[in-house]
């Protein structure tokens, strides 16, 4: 027991990464999980955490046992080409990963905490000619609150226990807000289908490339042989992306940066091996997996195989709410345009079954989510619903994001003091953590009408570059000229290999699929080139001297 209260109290890595990954790719992907698979897809983020956690204990045991800086390290002993493309890859996942985490900050703002200001006729809405000044104002105010924050870690000693405390609590906060919606709903007359969120913790693997059950009875009304088979293919492929995108929001690869770095800056050495492990499992997996899970179980609830409130669709009827008649025509759009391609065979125009197909697939934002559960918290009285809903659901959002876009500032640090071998402190680590802050320009960028779906987009980008990470420290583990007496043998390794095996698989097939579903074979072509260059190299360089290091910590 002291050595438990002993763990908790030094803990801290671990609620770093549990806060970096509970940000805007999370909350994203487990909203569309659950409103394209129902529950169906619970397993999913429990499994692509727990093979993280094994990487990461992987990194960690790596850093901890050489105390060696791991880009320097993996260029030295590995291949420098792998050094430099996750240093690389990790700033580009930054800067990627922050647009989504601003743009679903605003949404928040406008949609559930000052719609009054930001929508119909209120100071900072849109006016004719489409002003961003309200996405501006709300992105810069985020913006100087996390560079406050971030920039006190480099103040010393005092601000990593600042850093950590903020972080902590933020990740409670989280929990605690999506553990609310859910407790509610169960409650509720009719309740959460319980064996059908247990069915949902079974890992099935045909749901990359076959629609869920649930929405089978959909497909079926669609009476057209060849309008099913492109609904179906479509289902299919949204499915794909946000699976992938799940996958990657739960381990990014600069999640892979970041814990080594923290773990050196504390100081901490081989004898905290077992402490990180801990940190990893209690930190990380625990909180990741109760949050992401309440977020797929309610958005599950709210709208998987429905059609958004106010959509009727009947025959000869079609009355679309204001805020999906551009989703819904764009959606009947696409298929029009898929048969002028030549790609698919239609009878004629769409029928009722693929008009109710499109209502249920337009995509959803997280107002609609905080604003379907309004009802959940409605008093007796039938007051105060809304604002409570849109508090509690707002306020789990904006934790995620904020916390996430100063880790990411944080790790922008680390990256541009890597690059230029200088101390993570100063001026050279602050300017470093404005890198990630080109996240503020997603007006820019993205005018989707699903501001969380941008999220979705980031997370495939992501999984094209985590392999990288996973094969370069898969590698590390097995290199006794990196970790001499240090690298695992007997059964351990067995295990260890095993585990890393199996995460090195599962990134690795996400990534590849990724890249050829939105490269084709020009993606296909990068990857070739990209493993041939980092073979070229492997065998013309010189072979690092083995290590000699003592026996591993018990």
């Amino acid at each position: 027991m002291a050595v438990l209260r002993a763990y908790v109290g030094m803990s801290g890595p671990g609620w770093l990464q549990s806060a970096l990954t509970l940000g805007g790719g999370s909350l994203g992907s487990s909203l569309f999980l659950g409103i394209l698979a129902g529950t169906s897809l619970l397993w999913l983020q429990p499994f692509a955490m727990a093979i993280g956690v094994v990487m990461m204990s992987a990194i960690a045991y790596v850093t901890l046992s050489t105390g060696e800086r791991p880009f320097r390290a993996i260029n030295h002993h590995i291949n420098p080409v792998l050094g430099w493309s996750w240093l690389a890859a990790t700033l580009m996942a930054n800067m990627v990963w922050s647009l989504p985490q601003y743009s679903l900050c605003f949404a928040v703002c406008e949609q559930n905490f000052f719609p009054q200001v930001f929508l119909g006729d209120g100071l900072l809405a849109p006016g004719p000619e489409g002003s961003h000044l309200g996405k501006w104002l709300v992105s810069g105010v985020v913006l100087v609150l996390c560079t406050v924050v971030t920039w006190s870690y480099g103040s010393g000693h005092w601000g990593v226990k600042l850093y950590d405390l903020v972080l902590k609590v933020v990740v409670a906060l989280i929990v605690v807000c999506f553990m609310g919606v859910v407790l509610r709903m169960s409650l509720l007359e009719g309740g959460i289908d319980w064996g059908g969120v247990a069915a949902g913790l079974i890992p099935n693997l045909s749901h990359f490339w076959e629609p869920v059950a649930t929405l089978q009875p959909l497909l079926d009304q669609v009476t057209d042989p060849g309008a099913r088979q492109y609904w179906r293919e479509l289902i299919v492929s949204e499915q794909r992306d946000v699976m992938i995108a799940a996958g990657a929001a739960a381990v990014g690869i600069n999640m892979t940066f970041l814990l080594p770095y923290v773990l050196l800056t504390r100081g901490w050495g081989r004898e905290f091996r077992g402490l990180t492990i801990f940190d990893l499992s209690t930190g990380t997996f625990i909180p990741f997996v109760l949050a992401t899970g309440c977020i797929v179980i309610a958005s599950a609830q709210q709208f998987h195989g429905r059609m958004p409130a106010g959509f009727v669709v009947s025959a000869g009827q079609v009355v679309a709410p204001p805020k999906f008649e551009g989703a819904y025509a764009g959606l009947l759009e696409a298929r029009d345009a898929a048969e002028a391609e030549g790609r698919f065979k239609f009878d004629g125009p769409p029928g009722l079954g693929e008009q109710q197909m499109a209502a249920t697939l337009v995509r959803r934002d997280t107002f609609d989510l905080a604003n379907s559960l309004e009802r959940l918290f409605t008093t007796g009285s039938g007051t105060g619903g809304r604002l409570l809903a849109n508090v509690v659901f707002g306020a789990g959002v904006v934790a995620m994001t904020v916390s996430s876009i100063s880790l990411m500032m944080l790790i922008s640090g680390f990256v541009v003091c890597e690059i230029l071998d200088r101390p993570i402190q100063g001026w050279t680590f602050r300017l470093g953590c404005m890198v990630s802050s080109v996240g503020i320009f997603w007006p820019l960028l993205w005018e989707g009408d699903a501001r969380a779906w941008l999220t979705v987009v980031a997370g495939v980008y992501g999984a094209m570059l985590l392999p990288i990470a996973y094969v370069t420290f898969f590698v590390m583990m097995n290199r006794r000229s990196m970790l001499g007496d240090d690298t695992p043998t007997g059964a351990a390794r067995w295990v260890w290999n095993i585990l890393m095996g199996l995460a090195v698989a599962a990134a690795t097939a996400a990534g590849v699929s990724a890249i050829v579903d939105k490269g084709g074979y020009l993606g296909l072509g990068f990857v070739a080139a990209y493993a041939a260059l980092v073979l070229i190299v492997q065998f013309t360089r010189a072979k690092p001297a083995a290590a000699t290091r003592g026996a591993p910590a018990a």
